[in-house]
């Protein structure tokens, strides 16, 4: 089925909102059945922007090459002029008149980098960007004088801990935001706004780490009724069970009342049931004193409009579950620093860009003939999620800046 980000709203309320939810998704399977009958794949969203992409590049006559990994750039006179290649398996180098643009995402599968410069209780590889990204292109601007940026930074994404040592994370998008649920971390407490975006959340268990007190375990608790409700990742339908490999692993446990959880999850009883208490005290209320839950528009998107006065915030009661969340993401988005045009700067203290560079030594100047865009380059929104679309709309952005900027050269 292709499913856009507002079929995806609707359709986990399909139980809620049957009259809006039921003719997206029938529209949708009709689309991609009678795809497949004819021999076709519809794909939507992201996927379908790429899809749009290749198709112009392939229509444009451009070669794409793949299996080809990056080695070096190369530079003469202080210009990046061209690349070193490897592409099945033999050695290509490629020249470029007015430019080199690295766009070849971020440092998602480098482990050591990642410890470095974010945190080094992350899990391994536990990032759902493409396996291939290694940080081979932010490396090679390094290397050549380059400057880094935001290094911290990435497109955080709580999920579902894998299940196994291939298993991936399953993202957790409307779940957290839903009435009926809470997340809570080893000590059996909140500590923060559930349904806040994905990247502020990451954002915040960093913050939560560097400060000492860092978040070891992480449990998304919600009732019977939440799970009669609603879709719970991706792909466990309403009410429909968790899967029984979940249980059997330990990534997820159920339980009659509050202190049976707690037992179950080997979190302190009495302090989850206390705070199960304290957050159905405040869902009754309709108003989070702690933090702040379904306080902005973007809590309140995906969260349930059956419910009032608050669409994130309902009372837990009955049969409880609990399934275990890691912190995943969908890449990182720190790396070269790039100025208005896409160009990489060049860091304080490396060397003069050379005959027709910009710039002595020191100042920061911008390497000639080297651009960098999307996770290759520093976030373009520094520390902020703007909202959907952040990746790809300012990989479309900058693409057509740096290529009007290197057209227009000599």
């Amino acid at each position: 089925m292709p499913v856009t980000g507002a079929d995806y709203k609707w359709m986990n309320l399909m139980m809620r909102k049957p009259l809006v939810a039921w003719p997206r998704i029938l529209k949708r399977a009709t689309q991609g059945i009678g795809g497949m009958a004819v021999g076709r794949h519809y794909t939507a969203g992201g996927q379908a922007i790429a899809a749009g992409l290749f198709a112009g590049l392939v229509h444009a006559g451009v070669p794409v090459w793949t299996r080809t990994a990056l080695r070096k750039l190369v530079v003469e006179d202080g210009r990046v002029v061209g690349a070193v290649l490897t592409q099945d398996g033999r050695e290509v180098t490629v020249r470029a008149r007015r430019g080199v643009v690295l766009a070849a995402g971020g440092f998602d599968h480098d482990m050591a980098w990642r410890h470095r410069y974010q945190s080094p209780s992350l899990l391994p590889d536990a990032s759902l960007g493409s396996p291939g990204n290694t940080g081979d292109a932010i490396k090679a601007g390094l290397a050549v004088g380059g400057e880094l940026d935001l290094m911290r930074e990435a497109w955080w994404f709580p999920a579902v801990a894998p299940v196994g040592e291939d298993g991936a994370p399953q993202v957790l998008l409307a779940e957290r935001s839903l009435p009926g649920s809470f997340i809570v971390d080893q000590n059996g407490t909140r500590f923060l706004n559930e349904a806040e975006d994905y990247m502020s959340y990451g954002q915040r268990l960093l913050d939560l780490e560097a400060a000492g007190t860092p978040v070891t375990q992480m449990w998304l608790v919600f009732d019977q009724a939440y799970r009669n409700r609603y879709m719970f990742a991706g792909s466990v339908y309403p009410g429909t069970p968790l899967p029984r490999e979940w249980y059997d692993v330990g990534i997820a446990v159920q339980a009659d009342d509050a202190r049976s959880l707690a037992a179950a999850a080997d979190l302190p009883e009495d302090a989850f049931v206390a705070q199960l208490e304290r957050f159905n005290q405040l869902a009754a209320s309709g108003v989070d004193g702690d933090f702040g839950r379904g306080g902005s528009a973007y809590d309140r998107y995906y969260g349930d409009p059956t419910e009032q006065p608050n669409p994130n915030l309902r009372p837990l009661v009955g049969k409880l579950y609990a399934v275990r969340v890691v912190l995943s993401d969908l890449g990182t988005c720190g790396g070269l620093r790039a100025d208005g045009h896409g160009r990489v700067v060049r860091a304080r203290g490396a060397a003069a860009s050379g005959p027709g560079g910009s710039g002595e030594a020191g100042d920061g100047g911008v390497i000639e003939g080297l651009y960098a865009l999307g996770n290759t380059a520093a976030n373009a929104f520094g520390t902020t999620y703007p909202g959907a679309g952040a990746t790809i709309g300012q990989g479309l952005v900058y693409g057509y800046i740096v290529a009007r900027h290197a057209a227009s050269l000599g």
